[in-house]
């Protein structure tokens, strides 16, 4: 029931593929925009075509030498961690400039084009050069990564609370609960149909951001349908704050821990269990813990896909600040084991929103 890694799609995006053709193109014409653009500056030497020949073949030899190491070392690079590997190709593209700027220098020299004591000075201005534009093109990178990821994990959550909610076994038993309250008590088949209505209404709205007030209530209302469907089996115990800190998560980070909570803790024990939800507040982040049991035999499947989405929504809006992270107690004495799921997300507003 621990969470799985991030999947190799996420992964792969951080690092092109620059084995393909297509990339490799568009990396040249960058390349020549570049050279285009350093051969326009001003200059004594008034022979553009020479210096933008020169500027080409050059700027071509470091694009492509280094677009080749980064395609042959794609697989241990994909091992770092992002800021890891930035830092990497970075150096592999000032380590593939110094080697182009000393053949080049030597070439240069050789024909009487640039004098053998300026080879410090012309190293030194293609070296800043290339760290400029790497740097620009890393943060550029990051840029495109980060909306891409938001984007997906925006419409993956959107789609796993859809389907979530709306999944054939779950509706069916809302409803059927709902059916024999109405014959029961009336008052609260009412009830259970404004929590189901308020779950939907959630689930239309995954990439907002909410108060964690109205994350708890939602939390409690999808309890509330559950505990309905299994009764005395399914026991609960609060240990919240008096008085809730003005803290914003986005919407549907609670619901679907629980739904895990219940579906492959509490459901499949015969005698059912206990799922305890803890919130501690510190003067700078809130934890929250949710705890439930670990049957004998665990459901198929595991619930690793569900945190992993959680926890890359939670690194899109906060960063290092949020963590999420999970821990299984083996059965001590009369303590049955345990699975546990810590949340902890800044006091501090969020630093963007999911629309």
């Amino acid at each position: 029931m621990a969470a799985q890694p991030a999947s190799s799609l996420q992964f792969e995006q951080l690092l092109p593929a620059f084995c393909q053709g297509r990339i490799v193109i568009r990396v040249l014409v960058l390349a020549q925009a570049l050279a285009i653009l350093l051969a326009l500056a001003p200059t004594l030497d008034q022979d553009f075509w020479a210096r933008l020949g020169l500027m080409s073949l050059f700027v071509h030899w470091v694009a492509l030498l280094t677009v080749a190491l980064l395609c042959q070392l794609k697989k241990p690079l994909l091992h770092l961690k992002p800021r890891q590997l930035s830092s990497v190709a970075l150096l592999l593209l000032l380590l593939i400039t110094w080697l182009v700027s000393t053949a080049a220098f030597a070439l240069l020299s050789h024909h009487g084009w640039q004098s053998r004591a300026d080879y410090f000075a012309f190293l030194l201005q293609t070296m800043l050069i290339a760290l400029l534009v790497g740097g620009m093109g890393i943060q550029l990178f990051a840029l495109y990564i980060e909306h891409s990821w938001r984007l997906q994990a925006q419409s993956r959550s959107e789609l796993d609370a859809l389907q979530a909610r709306i999944r054939p076994h779950f509706l069916f038993n809302s409803l059927n609960t709902v059916a024999e309250l109405t014959q029961q008590d009336a008052a609260a088949a009412e009830t259970a149909l404004l929590d189901l209505a308020s779950l939907f209404r959630a689930a239309l709205n995954a990439g907002a951001v909410a108060e964690l007030a109205q994350e708890l209530d939602l939390a409690k209302r999808y309890l509330a349908l559950e505990q309905w469907r299994l009764g005395d089996r399914l026991r609960l115990q609060w240990q919240l704050p008096a008085d809730l800190p003005k803290a914003q998560l986005p919407c549907l980070t609670l619901q679907p821990l629980l739904e895990n909570a219940v579906h492959h803790g509490v459901e499949p024990c015969p005698q059912g269990g206990l799922i305890r939800v803890e919130l501690q507040v510190s003067a700078t982040s809130i934890t929250l813990v949710i705890s439930n049991p670990i049957p004998a035999t665990p459901t198929q499947g595991g619930n690793g896909m569900a945190l992993e989405n959680i926890k890359r929504r939670l690194e899109l809006q906060f960063g290092d600040a949020a963590r999420l992270s999970t821990h299984s107690r083996a059965p001590s004495g009369d303590e049955p084991a345990e699975f546990r799921v810590k949340l902890v997300i800044p006091l501090a507003g969020l630093s963007g929103s999911f629309r």
